[in-house]
This record gives C-alpha cells, structure tokens and sequence, in this order.
C-alpha cells in the first residue's frame, strides 16, 4: 500500500480583507502540499453570519489567486454544513457529554477575575443547579451548550491515552509527541444559539470529512489542538498530523490581526507591490 496522500488546507473567515499574516500562512500550508506532492484545500469558515460577508468571500479567492495559490474544487463554506454540525452535537448531546450555560460571556470573564488562578478552569463552572435550569429555560433565556470535561474524562477512560504529533512547534518550543491536556481549554463551547457550532467542533469534523492529514497553522492555536484531540476521540474521527508555525508579527512586534488597522493584500496591490516582491519578503 502506497503512502497516504498529503492533504492540508487554509481555512479563512470572510470577516474582513486578509493582509500579510494570513498570506503567510497560506502559501505555508501551500507549499508544504505542493512539496509533499499532496493536496491544498480552501475551506470558508463563515458561520458566524453577523460578520461575514460576500465581498470579503469574493477577496479572499481574488487575494489567493494573486499570490499564485490554487486549490483543489470544491471550495467547502461551514455555513452550508449545520445538518452536519447538529448530528455531531445531538451524538454528545446524547451521551450526556454536552450540558447547557447560560452564562454570558461578561458573566464568564468576571468568573476567571475571581478565581484565585484565573485561566480555563474558571470558565468551566459546570451545569447550573436543575432548578435554576428549569427557570432559565421558562425564562427564554438564550444558552450555549458546553462540553463537560468531567463527562469527556470517563468517556475515554482519561487523558493519558490522548495524544498528536506536532511537527512544527508551540509557543514553548513543544515538538514530537505530545500529550493532549484538555482541561487547558475548560468546558469548552461547542454550539451558542447565534452560530448553531462552535469553531471547536466544526474544525474537528469538517477536517475529518475532508481527509486532511496535516492541520498547518499558527501557533496561537496550539493550545487548540489539545481540545480538538479530546474532541476527535469522543467523535471516532482519526487525529491528523499537526504543523504549528511562528506567527508573523508588525514592526512594533504585535501580531496581524483583522480588528487592527493593518494594511491588506488589497493595499499592498493598489501601492504597486507584486505578489513576487510579497512572496519574498514572506521568505517564499
């Protein structure tokens, strides 16, 4: 039996125009499927509908393009796979591993601010007591439906079986086989009422679904991978390869996020920049 064909994928949101962080990504997880002889992937997290918009799905595929970067068809948009989605979350839901939070998300934050430790552990408060429940269901208040460590725990019989192999690095440097520790992200959020899923679960089974092999991206998700590995056990869903890189970072050290004023692709083009000049200055 031959090698197992090499197949990564670049998963952006079309929440705004990308700029040089994402490009440096991309063509990442893009040479690294060219090199290995394998498979490059475009898949469009949009479901988060309120901020995504089809001018900015059109600029994603004209920036990508400009670069030099093709793709294998089709391209795959989370927001037409909720059936999917639903089934994965009735499955946990039914296994009793899921239990509803109606918490908000201010209510989570003043909750680490108390905790004498703060971090993850202080967003997994656990199910509110059954009669407080029952009246915030009466209530209509809105909910989101979290995943229990504790529940995950005994469904696979503990960590220590929990592991994936990075071979990039995190942000300590962490390389080989690593042991997944889940309760780094806490009862994480798996469906809120306005998204229907999480990014949790949603990136877990659409990677599963598209037979990616290796997850390239940057290490400010590492910490992610720890959940994703809990979450593909629980689901039966195999454990793909994973390529943490360093982020590209400003001038000023900050990294490149959408929210800042940074300049786009779509900048760099109008100021005359080709896409040859960026790829080299990308180190590509």
């Amino acid at each position: 039996m031959g090698a197992k064909l090499f197949v990564t994928r670049f998963a952006p949101s079309p929440t705004g125009r990308l700029h040089r962080g994402h490009a440096f990504s991309a063509l990442t997880a893009f040479a690294a499927a060219r090199d290995a002889g394998g498979r490059f992937l475009l898949r469009l997290e949009d479901i988060d509908a309120g901020r995504c918009r089809p001018e900015f799905e059109t600029a994603i595929f004209e920036d990508l393009a400009w670069l030099g970067l093709t793709w294998a068809a089709p391209v795959v948009r989370q927001s037409e796979r909720s059936g999917v989605y639903a089934r994965a979350l009735e499955s946990l839901r039914g296994r009793g591993l899921l239990y509803r939070c109606f918490r908000t998300r201010k209510e989570t934050l003043a909750d680490i601010g108390r905790a004498p430790h703060g971090g993850a552990q202080a967003a997994s408060p656990g199910p509110h007591p059954p009669d407080e429940e029952q009246r915030l269901l009466a209530e209509g208040r809105p909910f989101a439906w979290r995943l229990s460590l504790a529940g995950a725990a005994r469904a696979v019989g503990g960590w220590s079986a929990l592991t994936f192999q990075e071979e990039g690095g995190g942000p300590a440097g962490e390389r080989g086989t690593i042991a997944a520790q889940p309760e780094l992200g806490g009862d994480v959020i798996l469906a809120r009422k306005d998204l229907g899923v999480s990014y949790h679960l949603a990136v877990v089974v659409d990677d599963a679904w598209q037979g990616v092999t290796h997850v390239i991206r940057g290490c400010d998700l590492f910490a992610a991978a720890h959940t994703h590995r809990l979450i593909q056990a629980l689901l039966g869903l195999p454990t793909p390869i994973y390529r943490h890189h360093p982020l590209l970072l400003r001038p000023d050290g900050k990294r490149f996020a959408k929210r800042d004023t940074v300049e786009t692709l779509a900048d760099l083009r109008a100021r005359g920049v080709t896409a040859t000049a960026l790829r080299a200055e990308l180190g590509f």
